[in-house]
């Protein structure tokens, strides 16, 4: 049995460490993504997930995981996320979606499953998506668009507006593959090597806004295929943008007469390689179509612009030229477009964008002058001689002219510009951006038409007076404008002045009827009511990404603003996260709605007043109080006592003395009023007892010259007792009273005996100074020696008074 348990846990173990394995993998491999924000974004892009990680919002709307690892879409990954709006999984290794993993994400409206690896489309993904709008699956592996004789993919997709779908291994698309999308207004297919086409397979979704095609492969193999998926798709209403082609010959371009059939207004050809022939081709098959837009992206031109042959093919409603990023092989063979004058004598608006354009001849001007209303030449090569020649020197040709685009180009002179289209009375938009203009000259002359104007990413420093007053819309954002006055623009109503050096708002006097400014990315430290205020008509502000000082009044302001305005009042209409903070440093790069400031930091002057008012009362509290306990007069005393002890050692160091010499036996305090009793009667009986006794009087002993309060001192030091003759002429006699004080901090220094009081006449110990706490409290505890008025008892008084002075007991 033991032998056979051992045989079944080693065929078992592997197993269970594989299963550990798996499960231990599966927990690691659900990783979380933390970055979200308060709109319930999560932008979990390019962290190379392998599997889709949690997040740590709730109800998160909108998750991108694009440009990750994912191989697998299981059904548990997506169930957090219900509420979800916006999935982005494009340009993942996905291969395989199980068949309920999108069943909890019915309120979901736009997913993005492009550039994965999935060689197959199943019907039951999609079934519970019925608000879905927009589905991405370009760039795949599937041949077709679900298995033959099932369910089609997109039946229960009956909202969506956008579909994107196709692949370099799309074969065929059938008929019935778009069953049940019957609001479609956007169609992408990718089908440059696409097979086979069933007719009306893109027919149910007539009409539709924007088609486009990518239809290499069939322009070369299978112009038929071409020219009916064109008859599916084109109605009047439709964008057509035909993609990836190569178009060399005549012939090539025949499938475009579809087009013709069904009326398309609008056409584009996009990433694509066009010849003169074809060019001529085209016009041929149009040939009084009523097409009105006719434009060119991204194309390469092989030609030299010989397109005569086509002069007698009429376009009357063709309106629009647009010409995008286009790269002439021969462009030094390449003639002009005068060889188009049956076409250009049409035009209203032509965009010649990024096409290396140095020059427009003044002959191609004359015979676009007529009817031309929008001109772009931007991104080209023009320069201040150049545009002479474009313009016909500024004499007025193009009349009709309402907008004019010259941005992105080699201009240096702004004064040259306005003399060039002074004369263009219709011009109301003109773009002069992106140029190397560094001066505004003084004064320039516009037309009074002019109401647009951008001189953006120039390298400006100031604005004058040289800008029309007519404006109503300046942008100057991304110069090197670090001031902003003198200029006034009465009919302003929207300023951009983003990108610069701006320390301030500019003043609002000068632009009484501006509802717009924005000012981001300045020098901005910070602004308030007071300078909104001058803006009457102010309604929309965007002044994020400054460099703003946090103070109080300013983080309360914004808080009020960020927090929604009030009626009538300016509205931020940019992100609460573009206004952070740059200083104080504490705070760098917080939000300004999320500072929060201390009571300190707010009311910092009005704290320091109080507390310098609460020092000064506590001061005078202070003084009041060692005034009532007689402190100053302890201090005064103290630094007097310390003085003569410092002398005192000072003498005995010199005389060599380990101790005070004692000449005395009692220093006598007495009022000079009391002199009399000290001489007839306290002298005699002392100085002549047996043995006598010496006393100090100062009338007799004090040394002349000397200072009264060290002979005080002095002689108390060399007596061993002091005798206090109370009475009311000592408590009020001012040198008594000095020996008093000395007299107190000898009491201090522990010799408590060194105090003999005799009282004259009685006296409540509450006649004695408060301050003399020690005096005061030996009256309390100690007997002190009355004169008697009765002479019999005199006798006594005297033998007491001896022994008090000879410090012996009385027996």
């Amino acid at each position: 049995m033991r032998s056979q348990a051992m045989l079944w846990s080693a065929l078992l173990l592997p197993l269970f460490l594989f299963l550990g394995q798996s499960s231990s993998q599966e927990f690691q491999g659900r990783m979380t993504c933390g970055r979200c924000d308060e709109r319930l974004f999560c932008n979990c892009s390019s962290l190379n997930y392998q599997r889709i990680p949690r997040v740590t919002v709730v109800k998160v709307l909108t998750l991108d995981l694009s440009l990750n690892d994912i191989t697998l879409v299981a059904e548990d990954d997506l169930r957090e996320y219900r509420w979800l709006q916006t999935l982005d999984l494009h340009s993942n290794k996905i291969k395989n979606i199980q068949e309920t993993s999108f069943i909890l994400l019915e309120g979901l409206q736009s997913l993005d499953l492009s550039s994965n690896q999935l060689d197959s489309l199943s019907p039951v993904w999609f079934s519970k998506l019925l608000f879905l709008q927009n589905l991405n699956l370009l760039g795949n592996s599937y041949r077709t668009l679900g298995p033959e004789g099932k369910l089609p993919v997109f039946r229960f997709l009956n909202r969506l507006r956008t579909l994107r779908f196709g692949n370099p291994e799309l074969e065929a698309v059938r008929r019935g593959d778009l069953a049940g999308v019957t609001q479609l207004n956007e169609l992408e297919v990718y089908g440059n090597n696409l097979k086979r086409y069933e007719p009306e397979s893109l027919g149910d979704l007539w009409p539709l806004g924007v088609v486009i095609l990518h239809l290499r492969g069939p322009f070369q193999d299978d112009l038929d295929l071409v020219s009916s998926i064109l008859h599916d798709v084109s109605n009047p209403k439709t964008f057509l943008v035909i993609a990836d082609v190569l178009l060399t010959e005549e012939h090539s371009v025949r499938p475009l007469a579809e087009t013709k059939e069904r009326r398309v207004r609008s056409m584009l050809f996009r990433n694509s390689t066009l010849t003169d022939d074809a060019i001529v081709g085209f016009l041929k098959a149009m040939d009084g179509a009523p097409i009105e837009f006719v434009g060119t992206v991204d194309t390469l031109f092989q030609g030299t612009g010989s397109w005569f042959s086509a002069r007698k093919t009429r376009h009357d409603n063709l309106d629009t030229v647009y010409l995008r990023n286009i790269q002439v092989v021969d462009a030094y063979r390449f003639t002009s477009f005068l060889n188009l004058w049956f076409l250009l004598k049409l035009l209203r608006q032509v965009s010649l964008i990024n096409c290396k354009v140095f020059v427009m001849p003044c002959l191609t001007a004359h015979l676009l002058g007529s009817n031309l209303e929008y001109l772009d030449l931007s991104s080209n090569l023009l320069t201040d001689l150049t545009l002479k020649e474009s313009l016909c020197h500024g004499s007025g040709v193009l009349r009709n002219l309402r907008v004019l685009n010259v941005s992105d180009n080699a201009l240096k002179s702004l004064q040259l510009v306005s003399q060039l289209v002074v004369r263009m009375h219709k011009l109301v938009h003109l773009d002069v951006s992106q140029n190397a203009y560094s001066v505004m000259p003084r004064v320039c002359s516009w037309p009074l038409s002019l109401t647009h104007l951008n001189i953006s990413w120039a390298k400006l420093r100031m604005v004058t007076s040289c800008l029309p007053w007519s404006l109503e819309v300046l942008d100057l954002g991304h110069n090197d404008l670090t001031f902003f006055h003198n200029v006034a623009f009465p009919a302003l109503r929207e300023l951009h002045l983003f990108g610069n050096k701006l320390m301030r708002l500019p003043p609002g006097s000068l632009f009484p009827n501006l509802e717009i400014l924005l000012i981001q990315s300045n020098s901005l430290n910070m602004f308030g009511p007071g300078d909104l205020r001058h803006y009457k008509r102010l309604s929309e502000l965007q002044a994020g990404q400054n460099s703003f000082v946090c103070s109080c009044e300013f983080v309360s302001f914004m808080v009020n603003m960020l927090g929604g305005p009030a009626e009538g009042s300016v509205e931020l209409t940019d992100r609460p996260e573009n206004y952070l903070c740059d200083s104080p440093l504490h705070l760098q790069d917080q939000r300004v709605d999320r500072v929060y400031l201390s009571v300190l930091e707010c009311h910092r002057v009005l704290l320091v007043s109080t507390l310098c008012g609460f020092t000064l009362f506590l001061g005078i509290l202070v003084v009041i109080v060692l005034w009532k306990l007689h402190v100053m007069w302890y201090v005064k005393m103290m630094w007097a006592w310390l003085k003569a002890k410092q002398k005192s050692r000072m003498r005995q160091n010199a005389d060599g003395e380990a101790d005070p010499l004692i000449c005395y036996d009692a220093f006598v305090s007495y009022s000079e009023r009391d002199v009399e009793w000290v001489e007839e009667f306290l002298v005699p009986e002392m100085e002549n007892s047996q043995p006598p006794l010496s006393l100090c009087l100062h009338k007799r002993d004090f040394l002349p010259g000397h200072w009264i309060v060290d002979n005080i001192i002095n002689s108390m030091e060399r007596s061993r007792r002091t005798l206090f003759v109370l009475s009311e002429h000592f408590v009020h006699s001012e040198w008594c009273r000095y020996e008093l004080d000395f007299s107190h901090f000898r009491l201090f220094d522990g010799n408590a005996d060194a105090a003999i009081l005799v009282l004259l006449e009685p006296i409540s110990k509450d006649n004695v100074p408060k301050r003399f706490c020690k005096l005061r409290k030996l009256m309390s505890s100690r007997t002190y020696l009355e004169w008697p008025q009765d002479e019999e008892k005199r006798s006594d008084f005297w033998t007491k008074l001896r022994l008090a002075v000879r410090g012996e007991d009385e027996h």
